[in-house]
C-alpha cells in the first residue's frame, strides 16, 4: 500500500475544524488562499539577496484582524488632511468618508507607514480594509484608502470589483496572514497559502501582476527582478524540512511545500517577508536569534520558485475542483454625469450599483469612457469575442450601451434601451473603442433607484491561467 504524503493527510485537531468564510478561516474553500495545487511545475528565477536577511514575523508592515460584534457602534472614517477625501479604491473616487456599521473598540492600526488594519464583520460578511489608518487625539479616525471584500469570497479581486484590499495586489492584508490562533494549533503546517512580499530586485519589471492578482505597485516598472505580484511561490518537493531545527520555521517551510505563498506587495530591502499577525507572539528560538535560523531562511530563499503551471487544484475540504471562474466584466463605478433632467447619480461600492436620487422622469446620466470595462491584464475585453450584456435595475429605469470607434467616431454597437431583466449579445470590436453608458429614469416616483449592468463572456468562464501555463510571461 502506498504511504500518504504529509500533503495528503487529513486535517485533524487544532484550527483545522474551523469552517471557511469565518473570522478564523476567511474566504471560500475554493479560494486560492485555501486551495493547494497538484502537479506543480516550478520556474527558474531565484530570489536574489538584498539589503537585509529574509524574514518571517510580525512587524509594523504586517497587520491585525479585528472582529466586529453586534454590540459594536458604527464608526466613520474620513480622508486624511490635505487630501480631497478618502480614496475609495473600487470606485476610483474620493469620498468624504465611509461609515463602518460595527467598529471594534480595540482596533489599533499597524505602526508602519502603511498603517494597515482589517475589520472583519461576520454579520454583514465583509472585511473592511484600510491604508494609513490613524486615530487622532480628538478621536477622529482617518485613512488614505478604503476597500472591502467578502469574508466568504475568493479573497482576490475580479475584473469588475478589481480592488478588494489595501495590499498592492488588491487583497486585504489579512489574506494569507499567519494568524494568532494558528501559531500553536498543533498542526504540521498552516492550512492555507501564505502572504509574502519581495524587494524590488526580486519583483518583475516586465509584468506587474499575474492571476489571481488584479493590481500591483504603481512603480512596478522600476523593479529589476523576475517575479510579478500575484505569483505563487513554493518550495520544491525535494526540499528537506527535517533539516530545520526550529519548529516555527519548519511549519512555515512545510506550508511552502504544500500551499506556497502569494506575492502581495513590495518591501524595502528584504529578499522575502512572510507576514504574521501582530500580537501573535510568533518568534524563532528564544531568548536570542539563532544563527541556524538565518541559515535556514537563506536556504528557503534560494529554493523558492514561482509556480508556472499546475495539473489541478484541491480545495480546503480536500476535494478536487475545476478551477474555472464566473466573472462579470463591467463595473458601474462611473463617474456619472447628468446629461438630461434633474437629480444626481453616484456609485455605491457595497452594492456594486449606480444610485440615482432626486431625478424626474426623462433624466439621464452617462458614463463616457471605457474605464467601467475590465482593465485587469488577464481579463481584458477581447476583439471578436461574444459577450452578453444584462441590465438589472429598479422599476422605471432603462439603460443603453453604445460603443464607438475612436477613429471617425463610428458607432460600432448600440444596445438600444434595455429595461430591467433585458439582455443583449454583442461582439467586442477589433479596434480601439470609446463607450458611452446611459441610464435613464422613466418615472417621477421620487424614490432612490439602483441599476447594475453586467457583461459576461459567451462561455461565462475563465480557467486559472496556471493550468494553461500562461503566467510564465514575466
Amino acid at each position: 500500500m502506498a504511504c500518504k504524503t504529509q500533503a495528503e493527510q487529513p486535517e485533524t485537531g487544532g484550527s483545522a475544524h474551523i469552517g471557511f468564510g469565518t473570522f478564523e478561516r476567511p474566504f471560500a474553500a475554493q479560494s486560492y488562499w485555501n486551495a493547494r495545487p497538484v502537479g506543480v511545475q516550478l520556474g527558474d528565477f531565484q530570489i536574489p539577496d538584498s539589503t537585509y536577511r529574509p524574514l518571517v514575523g510580525e512587524g509594523p508592515y504586517s497587520t491585525t484582524a479585528f472582529l466586529a460584534d453586534e454590540s459594536d457602534s458604527s464608526q466613520q472614517v474620513f480622508g486624511i488632511a490635505g487630501k480631497p477625501g478618502l480614496w475609495e479604491l473600487d470606485g476610483e473616487q474620493f469620498i468624504p468618508g465611509v461609515t463602518i456599521p460595527r467598529w471594534p473598540s480595540e482596533t489599533i492600526p499597524a505602526s508602519g507607514s502603511d498603517g494597515h488594519a482589517d475589520i472583519v464583520d461576520p454579520i454583514d460578511g465583509v472585511i473592511h480594509s484600510f491604508l494609513n489608518l490613524k486615530k487622532g487625539q480628538d478621536g477622529r479616525w482617518t485613512a488614505s484608502m478604503y476597500a472591502w471584500t467578502r469574508l466568504d469570497g475568493r479573497g482576490w479581486g475580479d475584473p469588475s470589483h478589481y480592488y478588494q484590499g489595501a495590499r498592492a495586489a488588491a487583497v486585504p492584508p489579512m489574506a494569507g496572514l499567519v494568524r494568532k490562533h494558528e501559531v500553536n494549533d498543533g498542526q504540521p503546517m498552516y492550512r492555507h497559502a501564505l502572504a509574502m512580499s519581495l524587494a524590488h530586485n526580486g519583483l518583475s519589471s516586465k509584468r506587474g501582476y499575474v492571476f489571481p492578482a488584479t493590481s500591483a505597485d504603481r512603480t512596478w516598472k522600476e523593479n529589476t527582478g523576475g517575479i510579478p505580484e500575484g505569483a505563487l511561490l513554493m518550495l520544491p518537493e525535494a526540499f528537506d524540512t527535517n533539516l530545520i531545527d526550529d519548529p516555527g520555521l519548519r511549519k512555515i517551510a512545510e506550508t511552502l511545500k504544500v500551499y506556497g505563498a502569494y506575492v502581495v506587495d513590495r518591501n524595502h530591502g528584504t529578499p522575502f517577508y512572510i507576514y504574521v499577525e501582530n500580537g501573535s507572539k510568533f518568534a524563532f528560538q528564544k531568548p536570542k536569534w539563532d544563527a541556524a535560523v538565518t541559515k535556514d531562511l537563506k536556504r528557503i530563499q534560494k529554493a523558492l520558485r514561482q509556480v508556472v503551471s499546475v495539473q489541478g487544484w484541491i480545495d480546503g475540504h480536500g476535494k478536487e475542483f475545476d478551477a474555472v471562474e464566473h466573472f462579470n466584466m463591467l463595473s458601474m463605478r462611473g463617474p456619472w454625469v447628468k446629461a438630461e433632467g434633474s437629480g444626481e447619480a453616484r456609485y455605491d461600492t457595497w452594492t456594486q450599483s449606480m444610485v440615482i436620487t432626486g431625478a424626474s422622469a426623462g433624466s439621464e446620466f452617462q458614463h463616457r469612457n471605457s474605464r467601467s470595462f475590465s482593465a485587469v491584464d488577464w481579463a481584458r475585453m477581447k476583439a471578436g469575442k461574444s459577450y452578453t450584456l444584462q441590465f438589472k435595475a429598479s422599476e422605471g429605469m432603462q439603460m443603453e450601451l453604445k460603443i464607438f470607434g475612436t477613429k471617425g467616431k463610428r458607432m460600432l454597437f448600440n444596445s438600444h434601451w434595455l429595461n430591467n431583466g433585458d439582455s443583449v449579445k454583442f461582439t467586442w470590436p477589433g479596434e480601439q473603442t470609446r463607450t458611452v453608458i446611459t441610464v435613464r429614469k422613466t418615472t417621477s416616483d421620487g424614490k432612490e433607484s439602483r441599476a447594475r449592468a453586467l457583461v459576461y463572456p459567451e462561455n461565462d468562464l475563465l480557467r486559472n491561467p496556471l493550468i494553461n501555463a500562461v503566467s510564465t510571461l514575466n
